[in-house]
């Protein structure tokens, strides 16, 4: 899988307090800013939970600490992996987001983890295009491990967010 991916290019938290949240990763890491997007529907028509279809909303507050992307996570309605690890384990770190730099590497990688036994519990496409999947990865000490392929699009806005930071 590692021919397919990039090194890790976001960690992320899930809370049900982003106010506090943001306010603690800002005081700790010296993030200058964080750029929020609020009710992010998850439609049952380009996105799936366990198998099945998925249909939940979440708030989304995104920052960078130099070249990192750092990403808050607040699950608002429907049953989704964010909610169900705010129930079972409480708020805390939640994935760690490795790249495919194109839609077929990214593909690549889904076959290829689940041949090494992680299987992908939640996925979809946004609009814009960014694909994502995470796989459960609790042997590698981390809940889950998100690919993601992000479009340029996707990419440009992710840039701007980056330059806010300087």
């Amino acid at each position: 899988m590692t021919d397919s991916l990039q090194s890790p290019t976001q960690i992320a938290w899930v809370t049900p307090d982003m106010d506090a949240t943001e306010t603690a990763l800002t005081g700790l890491l010296g993030v200058r800013k964080w750029v929020r997007i609020p009710d992010v529907h998850f439609a049952p028509e380009t996105c799936s939970y366990r198998g099945g279809p998925a249909d939940f909303v979440a708030h989304i507050s995104l920052s960078y600490l130099g070249e990192m992307q750092l990403e808050l996570i607040t699950p608002v309605r429907g049953e989704n992996i964010y909610s169900d690890f705010l129930r079972d384990s409480g708020p805390g770190l939640h994935h760690i987001c490795v790249e495919a730099q194109t839609p077929e590497r990214f593909d690549q990688a889904l076959l290829e983890s689940a041949e090494q036994g992680a299987p992908v519990v939640q996925q979809g496409v946004m609009p814009g295009g960014l694909q994502f999947a995470y796989v459960s990865a609790p042997q590698a000490a981390v809940p889950f491990l998100e690919i993601a392929y992000v479009p340029p699009d996707m990419r440009a806005f992710y840039d701007y967010i980056k330059r806010e930071q300087r």
